[in-house]
């Protein structure tokens, strides 16, 4: 593999378009607004400018990478016939997910493995929108994607060896750790890590402690480098719903419905980093955050 087409310039997007290219890959990157295209190669460029202010790589090095991407508002006008991979890193909407992969299967040529980033909609799902189900895979990485080391590789129910082995040696290639899971709701990380972020909204929910005793709780007695509230914040609030009411569709199991405070928070809009205010208060001009007011004693 050489050529490959990243669709999304997204937070997710973008860093896996500099990781690839980081590692010499021809990359394309594609989304359907230029603005978010000039966005996301500003913030690969800060990225990379930090980097080079670390002594982690060279500015020649930098320089690199930005030449190994390119940019496109159109699938069709992008080239995307010479990808070997296309990764994709669309909003976690299962419709919309469905609908490019329709045009992907149509676009790309037969050899080329198509793989999505989706954090919890099922592989086999996206699979049925193709016509080589066998050559369909979850590459799910972790946010911020140049830095976290794992890579949950996911295998639908078609999968096949040979796309998944190359989808392996990829990974490493990349410099990251490859897990190997099979598609089922949340797969492994979030079918985890999800119902502790609920069961930590339920505690809060019911009294037992306030925002910062939770989180410091599971910062110094379980080692976690954040708690698990400021981390939902981080992830999204929307975004752990959705992954939550995945998790409770799929399994039908009770344990994995959505705390009611969750969902009203969702509701009114209090999503986290992206709106300013979850759990914690954000302000663009600081790093410190401060517990929301709903939460304060």
């Amino acid at each position: 593999m050489k050529n490959v087409t990243v669709i999304g310039a997204g937070t997710m997007g973008n860093g896996i378009a500099h990781l690839f290219a980081m590692h010499n890959f021809t990359v394309t990157l594609v989304d359907l607004s230029e603005t978010s295209l000039e966005k996301a190669m500003a913030t690969i460029t800060k990225n990379l400018d930090r980097m080079v202010a670390k002594e982690k790589i060279d500015t020649a090095a930098k320089m690199a990478t930005l030449n190994n991407i390119t940019t496109h508002t159109s699938l069709e006008n992008s080239g995307i016939e010479q990808a070997d991979l296309v990764v994709e890193a669309a909003t976690e909407n299962p419709d919309i997910k469905l609908r490019i992969f329709t045009t992907l299967d149509k676009l790309c040529k037969p050899e080329a493995i198509l793989a999505s980033n989706t954090s919890s909609i099922s592989i086999t799902k996206i699979a049925t929108a193709t016509q080589r189900p066998e050559q369909v895979i979850g590459m799910h990485f972790f946010n911020p994607v140049p830095i976290m080391k794992l890579v949950e590789v996911v295998r639908g129910y078609a999968t096949n060896d040979t796309t998944t082995n190359s989808i392996v040696e990829l990974t490493k290639k990349l410099n990251k750790t490859p897990v190997e899971v099979n598609d089922y709701p949340g797969f492994i990380s979030n079918r985890i890590l999800m119902p502790m972020i609920n069961e930590s909204v339920y505690a809060l929910f019911e009294g037992v402690a306030g925002v910062q005793e939770i989180d410091t709780v599971m910062k110094l007695g379980m080692a976690h480098p954040m708690g698990p509230l400021l981390l939902a914040d981080f992830i999204g609030l929307d975004v752990c719903l959705f992954i939550l009411r995945v998790l409770h569709d799929g399994l039908g199991n009770p344990k994995y419905a959505p705390c009611p405070l969750l969902v009203n928070m969702v509701t009114a809009g209090k999503l986290g980093c992206k709106s300013g205010e979850g759990f914690y208060k954000y302000n663009k001009d600081s790093k410190d955050v401060v517990v929301a007011d709903a939460f304060t004693k």
